[in-house]
C-alpha cells in the first residue's frame, strides 16, 4: 500500500519554466496551435488592460485641480477604448474554453493514453495499480488542462499589467515610472524563491492523492470480503492509513506555506505603500503633479491584491507539472519491440527453446533455460509446485513480456515476429478468476468476436452449456451482469469465459485451471465445456488437481522455472520421481477424506 517517494534529488530539481511550456504545448497535441495563441491573446488582453489603466495618469491631470473636459473627453474615451479592446480579445482568448478546443484536447489525451495502455508490456502495467492509472487518466489529465486560462489569466494580470503601466508612467514621471519598474520585478526573486518548496509539496500530495485514489477503488473492490472479515469503516487499516496520510500531507503544506505565503504578501503590500509614500513626498516637495499621484494610488489599489496574492497562483504551476510528469511518464514506457517483417504461423505447435526469464521486481529467475515442444492439435499439461514458473510459461507466450534469454515459436515463428493483434487473435484464454464486465450476457461473449451476429453468440453459449442457465435469467442475453460478473456463480462466469473462447475460434488455447474453485455439479457443467472447447486445437492447461489431467497426450512438471519430467501420465508414474510423488500424495489426501467422510 506504499507509495514511492522521490529521491531528495529529484524532489530538489524544479522544471524551468520554458520546459514546462514546452511540456504543456505538446501535451496539447492538435490543439497546441489554438492554445499557445489563447495564451498569447490573454497575454495581449493584459497589455491593453495597462494600457489603459496608464490612460488615468493623463485623464486625471485634465481633472485635477480644475476640470478640462476637452482635454479629459480624448483620454476617457481611449481607456474606454482600450478597455472594450481588452475585454473582447480575453474573451476571444478564453474560447480555448467554451469554444470546446479543452474538451477535445482531454479526448485527444486520454485516448492517446488508452491507445498507450494497450501497447505498455502488461508486466510492466500489473505492478501498476489500477487506482494509479485511473488518477493519470482522468485527475492529472483534468489538472493539466483545465486550470491553463485561468492561471494564465491572473498572471497576465498581475505581471503584465502592472509592468505596462510603470513603463507608461516613465513618459508621465520618471521617477514614479522606476520606483514601480523596481516593485512589480519583487515578484520574480519571491517566487523564485517559493517554487521549490511549492513544486515538492504539488508533487507529494499527488503521490498521496494517488496513493488514496488506488485504495479507495480497492477497497470499493474487495467490500465483500473485507466485509466478511470484518475490515470495513474503521477497520480498514489499509484505507484509513491511506486517509491518515492524505491529511498529514495537506496539513503539512498548509503549515508550512502559511509563514511564507504571509510574507509574500506582506512584501508586496510594503511595497505598494512604498510607491504611495515616495509619491506622496514628491507631491509635498511639489516636484510631482498630484493628478498623477491620485492615478497612481488608484492604479496600486486595484493591483494590491493580484500582486500580494501572484505567488500563491503560481503554484498552480506546479500542480500542472507533477500531473504532467505523470502523464509524459506512462507515455514514455517502451512497447516491446517487434521484430520485422512481421510473420503468421501456418501451423500451430508451440516451442519454447532455452528460455530464461526474471521479472524485474525478483531477485533470481522465475524460468530457467527452459525448453519444451508442444504439438499442435494436443493437450499439454504444465504441473508443479506453486511458484515453480507454470504461469508464467503461459504469459511468456502470450508476450505479456519477453524473455531475457532464448525464444518462443509458434509455427516456427518467433512471437516477436507475430504483430501483437494477430498474437491476441491465436490464443484463447480460460482463466482461473474469471473477469467479466459490467455489460450484458450478449456484449460479454461478444467481445472474443465484436462482429458475431446474435445466433453465432447463442450457438457458442449453447456449446459451453451457458444457454439453459441464460435463458433463466429474467432479462436472458440482455441481463447485466454486474461488476466483474458479480451477479453470477463461479461456474456461470466460468462458462461464459468458455463461451467466449468458443466464438473466438483461436487455434491455441490455454486453461489456467477452470474448475479449481468450483463445485461438484459445476464442475461437471464447466468440464464439458471444456472439452467441446479444447477439440482440434493446441491446448496447454495449467493444473493442481492431477487427476483433470491424466488423459494429457503430454504432461511437463516444472520446478524451479525448469521441466524436471515430462511424458505421459502412466510413463511418469512408472519412472517414480517427481510427478509420482505429487500423486501419491493426492491420492493419499483422497483417501484420507474419503476415510473421514466415513
Amino acid at each position: 500500500m506504499s507509495t514511492q517517494q522521490p529521491t531528495p534529488k529529484t524532489a530538489r530539481r524544479i522544471t524551468p519554466l520554458r520546459e514546462t511550456w514546452q511540456q504543456l504545448m505538446s501535451s496539447a497535441r492538435s490543439r497546441a496551435p489554438q492554445l499557445r495563441a489563447s495564451l498569447i491573446g490573454l497575454g495581449l488582453a493584459a497589455a491593453l488592460q495597462g494600457l489603459a489603466l496608464a490612460c488615468l495618469m493623463p485623464l486625471f491631470q485634465a481633472l485635477i485641480p480644475q476640470a478640462d473636459w476637452t482635454a479629459a473627453w480624448p483620454w476617457f474615451l481611449a481607456m474606454t477604448a482600450l478597455m472594450l479592446a481588452s475585454t473582447a480579445v480575453r474573451w476571444w482568448a478564453q474560447g480555448f474554453d467554451y469554444r470546446g478546443d479543452m474538451v477535445h484536447n482531454t479526448h485527444e489525451l486520454r485516448t492517446e493514453l488508452g491507445e498507450q495502455l494497450r501497447r505498455i508490456p502488461l508486466e510492466v502495467l500489473q505492478d501498476k495499480r489500477t487506482g494509479a492509472v485511473n488518477a493519470t487518466l482522468l485527475g492529472n489529465v483534468d489538472e493539466t488542462l483545465s486550470y491553463i486560462l485561468t492561471v494564465a489569466n491572473m498572471m497576465t494580470t498581475a505581471l503584465v499589467t502592472p509592468v505596462v503601466v510603470a513603463l507608461a508612467a516613465l513618459w508621465f514621471d520618471w521617477r514614479m515610472g522606476l520606483i514601480l519598474l523596481l516593485v512589480f520585478p519583487l515578484l520574480i526573486p519571491l517566487y523564485r524563491w517559493r517554487r521549490p518548496a511549492f513544486g515538492r509539496g504539488m508533487r507529494m500530495l499527488a503521490d498521496a492523492n494517488e496513493r488514496t485514489s488506488s485504495d479507495i477503488l480497492e477497497y470499493a473492490q474487495g467490500l465483500p470480503v473485507l466485509r466478511s472479515a470484518c475490515c470495513v469503516g474503521e477497520h480498514a487499516v489499509a484505507l484509513q492509513a491511506s486517509f491518515k496520510h492524505l491529511e498529514m500531507i495537506q496539513t503539512i503544506g498548509q503549515k508550512k506555506g502559511a509563514k511564507p505565503n504571509l510574507v509574500l504578501a506582506t512584501v508586496m503590500e510594503l511595497a505598494i505603500l512604498l510607491v504611495v509614500f515616495a509619491g506622496t513626498l514628491l507631491v509635498v516637495q511639489g516636484s510631482l503633479d498630484v493628478a498623477i499621484l491620485a492615478a497612481l494610488m488608484v492604479i496600486v489599489v486595484r493591483f494590491a491584491e493580484p500582486l500580494a496574492t501572484f505567488v500563491l497562483y503560481a503554484k498552480v504551476i506546479d500542480l500542472i507539472e507533477a500531473a504532467l510528469g505523470k502523464i509524459n511518464a506512462l507515455l514514455a514506457v517502451a512497447p516491446l519491440p517487434q521484430q520485422s517483417p512481421e510473420q503468421m504461423p501456418k501451423t500451430f505447435e508451440v516451442a519454447f527453446a532455452g528460455v530464461r526469464f526474471g521479472y524485474a521486481s525478483a531477485g533470481q529467475p522465475t524460468l530457467r533455460d527452459l525448453d519444451a515442444h508442444l504439438p499442435a492439435r494436443s493437450l499439454t499439461a504444465l504441473v508443479g509446485p506453486s511458484g515453480s514458473g507454470k504461469t508464467t510459461v503461459t504469459r511468456l507466450l502470450m508476450r505479456h513480456a519477453d524473455p531475457q534469454a532464448g525464444a518462443i515459436t509458434i509455427g516456427g515463428v518467433d512471437i516477436r515476429a507475430i504483430a501483437p493483434e494477430q498474437l491476441n487473435a491465436l490464443i484463447s484464454v480460460v482463466f482461473q478468476d474469471v473477469y467479466l464486465f459490467d455489460d450484458t450476457i450478449l456484449a460479454n461473449i461478444r467481445m472474443a468476436r465484436p462482429d458475431a451476429s446474435d445466433a453465432e453468440v447463442e450457438a457458442a453459449a449453447r456449446a459451453a452449456h451457458c444457454h439453459e442457465f441464460v435463458t433463466r435469467l429474467p432479462e436472458g442475453y440482455a441481463t447485466r451482469v454486474g461488476d466483474i460478473g458479480g451477479r453470477l456463480s463461479g461456474g456461470e462466469r466460468q462458462r461464459i469465459s468458455i463461451a467466449r473462447a468458443m466464438l473466438k475460434n483461436a487455434p491455441i488455447v490455454i486453461l489456467d485451471e477452470p474448475t479449481a474453485a468450483l463445485d461438484t455439479e459445476s464442475e461437471v457443467a464447466v468440464q464439458t465445456a471444456i472439452d467441446a472447447l479444447v477439440r482440434e486445437r493446441t491446448v496447454i492447461v495449467i493444473a493442481h488437481r492431477l487427476s483433470t489431467i491424466a488423459a494429457a497426450d503430454q504432461i511437463l512438471v516444472i520446478d524451479d522455472g525448469q521441466v524436471v519430467e515430462a511424458g505421459r501420465h502412466a510413463d511418469l508414474l512408472s519412472c517414480k520421481g517427481r510427478y509420482a510423488r505429487m500423486w501419491q500424495a493426492q491420492q493419499s489426501a483422497k483417501n484420507w477424506h474419503a476415510r473421514q467422510d466415513r
